[in-house]
């Protein structure tokens, strides 16, 4: 069995549903089979680029199912089932065990704003207590969640049971704090990115020494991330530099801001900023490729034509540089790259 080995490219699965808003399993098990096809180190559903707050359990255990069936013991499968409920997520985790997860990916509590205390103590042990077969990876992104699992609790957790805290989703952007992840856990606890553009900086940084990434922009590219986690665990840093800067157009992607018009209804025009975030973009750039539905469920919506122009703009520099990286998605879903790129109906059918 694969189980669960914090390190390489570990993709953040989007969940694709239906027109008509239901989770579609046949395009699922398609992006599962495209993941493993292309040497992808594991699976990650259900986390929040699967759209995962709006997903029922019932759906999670489907979607983790399908992933531990899918993988077959190639690769570990690391199911999302944090919430911002201790109950709620002690169930995600004991359904995740029963359904054959490797581990689980628990994000900080959002919205209620526990201290790192009260995370360690009422949310992250009381899961270790409750599911004691699944080793837990906590994962710290405050922009989302309002709150942080310290640096100082996060080596607790590691340190009185390093096989059931083995590793960390940092996705705080602050390599300071992630220096005192590593300072204070020590070289045994397992620093996995969250963030695509910052991978290899944190690979490359001793004081860090990520070993890998939860990515995002894998959904589209993962041999090539996975070829940059490896490159720089083989210590082959000119190598790894060279795919980074190829991947950059998309890295860039993951969340985007973009310029927009409101006419208030006395007719004055107000210029304001949308930032859309993950997964709006990577599950629109999907779209644009002809691997999934673009559906997304509500709140999350369809972008403006700018920030469209941009995913379109990002796929068409990665296609012209290195065709490479883009080229597994002809035969895994029977598109041209080159024709859907240059189709304008098909990106102006994702605009809102």
């Amino acid at each position: 069995m694969a189980g669960f080995h914090p390190a390489g490219a570990w993709t953040a699965l989007v969940t694709p549903f239906t027109d008509s808003g239901e989770f579609d399993s046949r395009t699922y098990s398609q992006l599962l089979e495209f993941q493993l096809a292309e040497g992808i180190d594991g699976l990650v559903p259900c986390g929040t680029t699967g759209e995962s707050p709006t997903l029922t359990w019932e759906e999670q255990g489907a979607a983790v199912a399908l992933a531990v069936r899918k993988a077959a013991g190639k690769v570990g499968v690391l199911a999302g089932t944090g919430s911002n409920n201790t109950h709620e997520a002690i169930a995600g985790t004991r359904d995740a065990w029963s359904r054959g997860a490797d581990a689980v990916l628990l994000v900080d509590c959002y919205y209620n704003g526990p201290s790192s205390l009260e995370l360690r103590t009422e949310y992250y042990e009381r899961i270790l207590a409750a599911v004691p077969e699944l080793p837990i990876v906590p994962y710290v992104i405050p922009g989302r969640t309002g709150c942080a699992l310290s640096s100082v609790d996060l080596a607790l957790l590691h340190q009185q049971d390093p096989t059931r805290v083995p590793a960390v989703k940092s996705a705080t952007g602050d390599f300071e704090h992630m220096r005192k992840d590593r300072e204070l856990a020590g070289r045994t606890l397992a620093i996995l990115s969250g963030d695509d553009e910052l991978t290899s900086k944190m690979m490359l940084d001793t004081t860090i020494g990520a070993s890998g990434a939860i990515s995002v922009m894998s959904n589209i590219a993962p041999r090539a991330i996975a070829a940059l986690c490896h490159a720089h665990r083989d210590g082959k840093a000119d190598e790894a530099e060279r795919i980074n800067q190829s991947l950059a157009p998309l890295f860039a992607c993951v969340v985007l801001k973009a310029a927009s018009p409101r006419m208030l209804p006395s007719g004055r025009l107000v210029s304001t900023e949308d930032r859309f975030r993950n997964p709006v973009p990577v599950k629109t750039m999907m779209a644009g490729l002809g691997m999934v539905n673009a559906a997304m469920r509500a709140p999350l919506g369809r972008m403006t034509a700018p920030a469209v122009q941009a995913c379109r703009d990002a796929l068409a520099t990665v296609h012209q540089k290195t065709p490479e990286i883009l080229k597994p998605i002809e035969a895994a879903f029977g598109v041209s790259i080159a024709q859907r790129l240059a189709d304008d109906d098909v990106w102006s059918a994702l605009v809102r």
